[in-house]
């Protein structure tokens, strides 16, 4: 069963077919001349085609945006426009359905407390990663340059104005300086800067920025598949001189 989020009252709508052309391509979600109208919406359990009836925006600038996809029975939905691009993939059904059978695999083992559960799960997941995050790292204060992989892209509450902030989680940092230091997870926002990079899980990036202790807080209400699991202890701000390999 498909768990829907409807938007928050009003949304805004194209006001012409050039309109939505703009935005759709901006979204990364047609590169053809002939701009798409149909879109592949997967799960796990399901394949079903939806269209783009308009989107929401936020941000302290008002540049996120969250896509209003609309269910071929009529029923509306919000959606972040990379988790969308995603799910073009043909390769996309198989990845989820491979991540929702390894919390089913590690709870048959276990058979005690949630919480032991869960550090099983971390554990087996991402051994090195949890090393990497525990240990004490001297952060430079200063800008300095960064190689890194596109994790994944999720959302984080900001308690100032009390909305979801689009991110991007970034695994096998790395400063590079003499010795490298690793510093694993980190986040940074999706940023208009960013965005134009049309960035996918698996990319490599190097770039400029500086690093700080920040804990990212998983947003609210959001689909599962955007939650992180694992603790992301560090944030990379204002990432520049960006390069995608």
């Amino acid at each position: 069963m498909t768990t829907l989020l409807p938007p928050k009252g009003e949304f805004q709508t194209f006001a012409d077919d050039a309109h939505y052309t703009e935005k759709v391509k901006e979204w990364g979600l047609s590169t053809t001349k002939e701009v798409k109208r149909e879109f592949w919406y997967k799960t796990s359990e399901q394949e079903c085609k939806v269209t783009i009836k308009g989107y929401e925006i936020y941000g302290n600038n008002e540049d996120y945006n969250t896509i209003v996809i609309e269910f071929e029975d009529g029923a509306l939905s919000c959606i972040h426009p990379a988790y969308l691009k995603e799910m073009q993939s043909p390769s996309f059904t198989r990845s989820i359905t491979a991540d929702s059978e390894k919390p089913v695999a590690v709870s048959k083992k276990e058979t005690k407390s949630p919480s032991s559960k869960k550090t099983i799960a971390a554990n087996e997941k991402t051994p090195q990663k949890e090393k990497i995050s525990t240990k004490k790292i001297d952060l430079p204060s200063e800008k300095v340059h960064f190689t890194a992989e596109v994790q994944q892209f999720s959302y984080s509450w900001n308690h100032f104005n009390e909305e979801n902030d689009e991110v991007v989680i970034l695994k096998n940092v790395c400063i590079e300086e003499e010795p490298v230091i690793e510093i694993g997870l980190a986040w940074c926002s999706h940023s208009k800067t960013l965005k134009k990079f049309e960035l996918s899980p698996g990319d490599k990036l190097e770039f400029a920025g500086k690093i700080v202790k920040k804990k990212l807080s998983n947003g609210k209400d959001v689909e599962e598949l955007y939650l992180v699991s694992e603790p992301v202890p560090y944030k990379i701000n204002n990432p520049s001189k960006i390069v995608k390999s």
